[in-house]
């Protein structure tokens, strides 16, 4: 709670981070389209193209948010994501403070199976990790996000994932034009009041 508390720095940006799970279907019947006075009919039957997972990040006070599906969400994959993250999105911030779950891939040792020890260790000097407690991923504000993601743009069928990102990129584009922030007003004596059972063990 107090990480949402700082001000905005832009030499130490808060961004927060997520997955989550992305079934792939298509339509076996094309669906017949929209005219006036009548709704658009899709067929029952659908194909499964598997699944895949989404990963966003956003950060808060900037208005700034970056969505993408792939395949897996394994080490390497959050590895290399959060290396964009670092090497593209925020190159010039001297460290980025990251909000994330704790999933057993979220380590910095995950960085050095992908990557030689002094690249690893560069990249791990950048990052400031602030884990969510456990059962109360919800603190993480890219869930926020992640439901808004799933209302607007997840909430049709997809068949495969080079279309799935980009309807995320038309999404990502809109949604960072719009300049939307977002303002966190639960506190820290509120969670310490309500939510005992989860600092309990902190």
């Amino acid at each position: 709670m107090e990480t949402y508390a700082l001000p905005y720095d832009s030499q130490i940006p808060l961004v927060c981070m997520d997955e989550q799970p992305c079934r792939l279907l298509g339509d076996v019947v094309e669906p017949l389209p929209m005219e006036p006075g009548k709704v658009q009919k899709v067929d029952y039957q659908y194909s499964r193209g598997g699944p895949c997972s989404v990963f966003v990040f956003v950060e808060p006070l900037g208005g700034w948010r970056h969505v993408e599906a792939l395949k897996r969400r394994t080490k390497l994959d959050w590895v290399h994501q959060v290396e964009r993250l670092l090497l593209e999105f925020y190159p010039k911030a001297e460290k980025v403070r990251l909000v994330l779950d704790n999933l057993n891939t979220h380590v910095l040792s995950s960085l050095y199976l992908a990557f030689p020890a002094e690249k690893a260790r560069s990249l791990a000097r950048r990052l400031e990790f602030h884990y969510t407690p456990k059962h109360g991923s919800w603190f993480n504000v890219a869930e926020l996000e992640l439901s808004a993601l799933t209302r607007q743009c997840l909430d049709r069928r997809i068949p495969d994932i080079e279309a799935l990102n980009k309807q995320l990129s038309i999404w990502e584009a809109d949604r960072n034009g719009s300049g939307k922030q977002i303002d966190w007003h639960f506190t820290t004596k509120q969670a310490r009041g309500k939510l005992k059972y989860l600092y309990h063990n902190l």
